[in-house]
Formats: structure tokens, sequence, C-alpha cells
């Protein structure tokens, strides 16, 4: 698995991931929205957990911050806006879709500022394949933790190793 990337404006741009998972759609769906499953492997979360309702996030990457739920259609699509009514407001959007007995997850993150891409790629390419392993082990794939401060180890050593090959893709 690879994300893309590509300019929407001449500062913003968007990066596109996607994976399939050898899990039902409803089980993906649960993975990607309940606080207890989140947190196996991309956020612990808290707050508002309904459409319309803004949550609190911390990612295994440190990134932290306010997340509101724009659309909520389970188990197919969700519509998320990240640090709304800042400069910084950006969306998150994931389609769900089964693909035989497996789900197919396609997330696109977009606002983003041109010059940072290729962290974001990077960073959504390990977040999918740490739901994967998440999955796989039915349990966290980070048993060290992570905080606002300290990344999970192993997001932050995967990411860092991914960073340099999306730093050099085009937009």
């Amino acid at each position: 698995m690879t994300g893309t990337m590509r300019a929407l404006d001449e500062t913003r741009g968007a990066v596109r991931v996607e994976d399939v998972y050898d899990t039902d759609i409803d089980d993906l769906w649960a993975a990607c929205t309940t606080p207890e499953r989140l947190a196996r492997w991309i956020a612990k979360v808290s707050g508002g957990l309904h459409e319309g309702g803004t949550i609190q996030a911390v990612f295994t990457s440190t990134w932290s911050g306010a997340v509101r739920i724009d659309s909520c259609e389970a188990p197919h699509h969700l519509l998320l806006t990240t640090e709304p009514g800042t400069d910084d407001e950006g969306q998150l959007e994931a389609w769900l879709a089964p693909v035989g007995s497996q789900t197919k997850l396609v997330l696109e993150e977009r606002g983003l500022p041109i010059g940072s891409m290729h962290f974001h790629g990077a960073g959504w390419q390990v977040h999918l394949e740490d739901l994967g392993r998440a999955l796989a082990l039915d349990g966290p794939a980070h048993a060290d933790g992570w905080s606002e401060e300290k990344p999970a180890p192993e997001w932050h050593a995967r990411w860092t190793e991914l960073t340099p090959a999306y730093r050099g893709s085009d937009v």
C-alpha cells in the first residue's frame, strides 16, 4: 500500500490511502468508529461520538485536537473536520466497501499544507498498516502506548522509514 498526494490549490493538498482488510464491513466500521477499537491502532478519543458532535483525539503520531463528526453513515461513510474553526481546519473522509469476504477502506485527508503532505502520506500509510495489525491481533497494535508528547515507538519508526519515499513523490 502506498498513498497518493495531490494539490487542491497553490497552498493546500490531499493525501489518499487505501487498503483491503480481512474482515467484514461491520467489524471494520467498529474498528474505525468506537473508542475502544480506535485506541488499538490510531487514537484515544473522548467526547461527543455522534453526528454533529466534537471529540478530542490524541493520535499515535502525537497529533491532538478537536475533531467534528460531520457525517456518519454506518457502515459505509464517515466525514470529519479536524481543528474546526481554525486556520488549520482540514477534512478526513473514509469510505468502506465490501470486497468479497473482505472490506476495502479508502481514507482521504484534505486541506494539508503542500510542503508537509509527505509527512501525512507516510503517517496515514502507517496508521492503515497499524489497523491491519490490530485486526489481526484482535488487540492493540501499540503495546507501549503513546501520548501528546511521545509517539508510539513502532509508529514513529515506520513513519521515519517511509517519509523519504513520500518526500520524493510527485504532487
